[in-house]
Formats: structure tokens, C-alpha cells, sequence
């Protein structure tokens, strides 16, 4: 049976004009105008049969017309009164076996003096069931209700909402965090779901149930006491880093013998890879390989070597003399900068991983933890990875290298054996910045993360940013992403910026993004059926990102010896 049963005593209006996602309909009745509100939907005679025309109204007006004079009685005044809708999908009554279907396409676009009906009411609710029973399936993902019927469930494809990228994006305390994690808890359900969530804070950290494992950046004192993968710390040795990563590091841009430290440094380097695999009897890898390839190497051997050649003489024009050799003194700075890492505790991750991150097989090890699901590394399919304690001026660097190792996982995977993977990148401005504000970190990191945002569809790699200021992410991330998950955003630059990603048949829609409440987002993109208006419901395990209420905490005692542990922990750089 059709859902919609319209009459003509349930007329609003008739089309007056139509353009190509945005038809004006006259209301007659100004009884009728008083119940429209925007950004709500109405239903269009369609030209087709069986078909019926949704849209969004975006505009209401009552405009007097005539001149209206001292004398003028109310009937001789004009009024026209006009709505305007955004054309957003097509409701088909039949389409083979199955009846009331909506699709975000427009088959076709109504005619002059088409009727236009209000969508609320029983109507509004069916279609509302409609919407909730077509995402009611294997592949949805739920988020919350919809504001025009909090009876009905709000579903997305969670196919879609993988595969083309995702944003969510919200101002500090609008709740962006909550959706977040409401998405995580239902990924972890999956039997053998895989994703890394990249928590620069600790936020995530309550988040405990089954298919999640919590892993930790080592920091000093994990280091001190010796924890190791199977505790959770995780070590990213120097030699996964890329040439350009261990350039960066260790090579200052502004030094005159920079391009001879970066020249020798990938020669030395490359030289201490093949020695490793020479000794250890790789030899199937030694005709393949490069200076990017994983390959395990004694960084104290690197050190050796460049003392070797920064003090190396050579035989003078004289017999029995000597002179400097060609790049004598020349590598002393970097020699300088890479030893002061090495010493650096903050550092500990990167260089004090100890024998194991040297042996051949640890790098299985490490992407069992990290790339694995469930069902491979027996602990959780969602890993999330607290990066706290890596200091922030490398932290572009740390988070790109868990990116890179991803993706180049997935890279170097036979098709057919590939299992996708998401990537879950908060506070993602802090490694994905415009390209006129990175610095030397910064550019790696964007060259890795722009690279996955254009090809990782192809190796089923997905990225979802998360951030609460857009206009600070880099645009090509953005413009890749095709679903938004926008909560409220009240800075001008950042709702531009989401705005101009929305589609423009939208018409004001986009504008109620600063008054949305708290838990409420505006969803957008090609896993929602429908543009909509929803309010998220809370995850089970809350993240660590509340609100703190100031008025009512300074009216409560404080904690004992809660500065004296602040600076012991301060001291230790660790939380205990």
C-alpha cells in the first residue's frame, strides 16, 4: 500500500517554478504558510506516476502586493506567499517487488502548478519507519534519532560511511567525542573488525569491552620498567621511519651542508640495512630492497660510520702528508643532533626499544597488534593508541608512521587477501594542517595522509577525520571525504568551512550548524538516505572528554596532595 494517501483538501500549494534541485511553491492559504517551518520536509507531485518528489523547505515569505492606502479594507490588500524547497530524493511507490522505496536521486523534477504537501504527522512518521527499515540491515551503523521523529532509529550505511572517508567535526564540549565513540563500540561488535583510533589525549582510555585493545606510545617510565608489546607499550624504531622521516629528524634545513648530511645519511643508511641483511641471511631481500624498505639496522654502527668519515683524512698532495677528506667536519651538527636524540628519554620509543625491535620478526609482531582483527591477534580488532607522552614536536611524525605502516600493509597485500582497515584520526589539525602552516614533520605527515585519502579506497584503507576546528585541516583531506558528521560549530571560519563541502542543494541547511544542541549533528554524505538532523545517543562507556563544572567543583574540597603529585608526576613524566 503507498504510503503517501494525499488529498486535495491536503494541497499547501502549487509550483510556480522550478529550477534544477529548487522549486518556488505559491501558498494560497496563509493559514497554511504558519505551519511551515524550515528545514523540514514536503512531498511534490512528481511528472512520473507513482513517484512522489521529497525536499527540504529552506525559504518562507509573505510578501504584500499593491499599494495599500489609508482607506484600503484587508481584502483589497495581496498577499503572495512562497516556500521554497530543496529537492533532496524520489519516493517510488513500486519498484519491482518491493513498494515504498526513497532514493537520493531525482528521477525527475515536478511541473509548473505541481501539488506540494507538508510531511508531518503519520506521514512523516511512516517515512521516517521507511528510512529506518531500509538502514535497518547487515551493513548499518546506528547513530541516534532523528530530530523530526525521535521514534525513529537514524541509520547509516556503514559500507559507504567507510569507504568514501568521513568528517566529524564539532566545537570543544558540542559532543563530537561521544559520536565518536558511539561509532567505536559498534565496530567493536564486528566479528573481525579492524580500525586504529589515533588518541592524542587519553580520551578513549574507558572505552573497555569486547573487540578493543588499548595500546600506549612507550613513554620513560613504561621503558624504566621494562614493559614490552604484550603489555600494551608499543616502540616505532627508528629504521621504520622513511628517508625523508630520518632527515627531518636528524638534518637541519638551515645548516650549508644539509644537502651533503641528507646525501650521506641515505648512503650510510642503505649501507647498514644490507649489512644486517647480509649477516643475518636475508640474501632473497637483498637485491629488492631500498632505504625505504623495513629493514632492522644498528643505529650505534650509523654513528660510528659518520664519526669515521666527519674525522677522516685523507693522503696529501706530499707524499707522507695528510689533508681533511672530502666531508671532514662537515657532518658534525647532524652527528650532534642524532646523539642528543639517542639521549633524549622523551625519545625512548624511537631508539631504547632494545634487542627485540632489532630482531628480524619483530615487525610481524608489531603489525599483528596493530593490523590484525579479532580473530588474528586474539585481543581486539579496534585499537586504540594512546600518542599522550610523544612530545609534540615529532608527534606529526609518530602518528603518520602508524598511518604509513597501515597503508603500506594494505600496499603490499595480494588483493585477494586483503582485509580493510580504518583509520580513526582525532585531533586531527594537530598532524593535518594546511600546507601554508606544516613545517618539515608536518609536510611528511601530510604526504602520507593525503596519499591515503586519494588511493586508500583502492587497498581498503578508510580514513575518518575528526576534528573541532575544519578550517585548521588540510583541504585535500577534506574534499575527499564524502560523509559529514557536523555537530555544532560556532566560529565563522570553521562553519564556511564545512559549508562550502555540503552540497549546495541544501540551501540553508548548513546554517543551523551554530545552533545545533549538545549530542545533536547535522549528517550529510552518501551513507545517509537522507540529509538529517540527528541527535546522538550516548555510548556505553563514556570517553574522557566532559565537560568539567567549574561553579560546582570550586564549591567542593580539593583533592589531597594533588599539586605535590602533579610535579612528582611532572618530574617522572608519568601518571601514576
Amino acid at each position: 500500500m503507498p504510503l503517501f494517501n494525499y488529498s486535495d483538501g491536503d494541497v499547501l500549494g502549487k509550483v510556480i517554478s522550478v529550477d534544477t534541485t529548487t522549486v518556488i511553491v505559491e501558498v494560497d492559504n496563509s493559514e497554511l504558510l504558519k505551519r511551515l517551518q524550515v528545514n523540514r520536509l514536503a512531498v511534490l507531485q512528481s511528472s512520473k506516476q507513482g513517484q512522489h518528489l521529497i525536499g527540504l523547505i529552506s525559504q518562507v515569505t509573505r510578501k504584500k502586493t499593491g499599494e495599500i492606502l489609508e482607506d484600503s479594507t484587508p481584502e483589497e490588500i495581496n498577499e503572495l506567499n512562497l516556500c521554497k524547497v530543496a529537492l533532496i530524493g524520489t519516493f517510488l511507490n513500486r519498484d519491482g517487488a518491493e513498494s515504498n522505496i526513497f532514493r537520493r536521486t531525482l528521477e525527475s523534477v515536478p511541473e509548473i502548478d505541481a501539488n506540494c504537501f507538508a510531511l508531518e504527522g503519520e506521514n512523516l512518521t511512516g517515512f521516517m519507519r521507511i528510512l529506518s527499515r531500509v538502514g535497518n540491515e547487515a551493513a548499518s551503523l546506528t547513530l541516534g534519532q532523528y530530530t523530526l521523529d525521535d521514534q525513529a532509529t537514524a541509520y547509516l550505511n556503514g559500507n559507504k560511511f567507510f569507504q568514501r572517508h568521513a568528517f566529524i567535526g564539532g566545537s570543544t564540549g558540542s559532543g563530537k567525542s561521544w559520536t565518536t565513540a558511539k561509532i567505536i563500540e559498534q565496530m567493536a561488535n564486528l566479528e573481525t573488525s579492524n580500525a586504529i583510533v589515533f588518541d592524542l589525549h587519553g580520551e578513549y582510555e574507558p572505552l573497555n569491552q569486547a573487540g578493543i585493545k588499548h595500546f600506549k606510545v612507550a613513554g620513560p617510565a613504561d621503558i624504566e620498567a621494562g614493559r614490552t608489546l604484550s603489555d600494551g607499550a608499543i616502540y616505532l624504531p627508528y629504521w621504520l621511519l622513511s628517508y625523508e622521516a630520518l632527515v627531518s629528524m636528524f638534518v637541519e634545513r638551515s645548516d650549508q651542508n644539509a644537502p651533503n648530511q641528507s646525501m650521506i645519511m641515505s648512503r650510510e643508511v642503505n649501507a647498514a640495512k644490507q649489512k644486517y641483511l647480509t649477516d643475518g641471511g636475508h640474501t632473497d631481500i637483498l637485491d629488492n630492497f631500498t632505504v625505504d624498505s623495513p629493514v632492522p639496522f644498528d643505529i650505534q654502527d650509523l654513528i660510528s660510520e659518520l664519526n669515521d668519515i666527519n674525522t677522516e683524512q685523507v693522503p696529501g698532495a706530499r707524499a707522507g702528508t695528510t689533508k681533511a677528506g672530502e666531508f671532514n667536519g662537515k657532518l658534525s651538527r647532524m652527528i650532534a643532533r642524532l646523539e642528543n636524540k639517542l639521549s633524549d628519554r622523551r625519545l625512548g620509543f624511537l631508539f631504547q626499544g632494545g634487542a627485540d625491535t632489532l630482531q628480524f620478526d619483530w615487525l610481524e609482531n608489531l603489525t599483528t597488534a596493530l593490523m590484525g582483527s579479532t580473530t588474528e591477534n586474539g585481543t581486539g580488532g579496534i585499537k586504540i593508541i594512546n600518542f599522550s607522552e610523544v612530545p609534540s614536536d615529532i608527534l606529526p611524525l609518530i602518528v603518520s608512521l602508524v598511518a604509513r605502516i597501515a597503508f603500506s600493509l594494505q600496499q603490499w597485500t595480494p588483493s585477494d587477501l586483503r582485509h580493510p582497515v580504518a583509520l580513526m584520526c582525532d585531533e586531527a589539525h594537530l598532524y593535518m594542517p594546511q600546507r601554508n602552516a606544516a613545517g618539515a614533520s608536518d609536510d611528511i605527515s601530510l604526504d602520507i595522509f593525503e596519499r591515503i585519502a586519494k588511493e586508500g579506497r583502492k587497498y581498503g584503507v578508510s580514513l575518518v577525520v575528526i576534528s573541532q576546528r575544519p578550517s585548521e585541516v588540510n583541504k585535500t583531506m577534506l574534499s575527499q571525504c564524502s560523509n559529514f558528521v557536523s555537530m555544532r560549530l560556532t566560529n565563522s571560519d570553521d562553519q564556511s568551512v564545512v559549508k562550502k563541502l555540503l552540497p549546495d542543494s541544501l540551501g540553508g541547511f548548513s546554517d543551523i550548524l551554530p545552533t545545533l544542541d549538545t549530542g545533536e549533528a547535522l549528517v550529510v554524505g552518501d551513507a545517509c538516505l537522507l540529509p538529517s538532523r540527528i541527535r546522538i545517543d550516548e555510548p556505553i562507556n563514556k570517553p574522557n572528554s566532559g565537560t568539567v563544572d567549574f561553579w560546582n567543583e570550586w564549591q567542593e574540597a580539593t583533592p589531597a596532595n594533588r599539586l605535590t603529585t602533579a610535579i612528582d608526576n611532572w618530574r617522572k613524566q608519568n601518571i601514576q
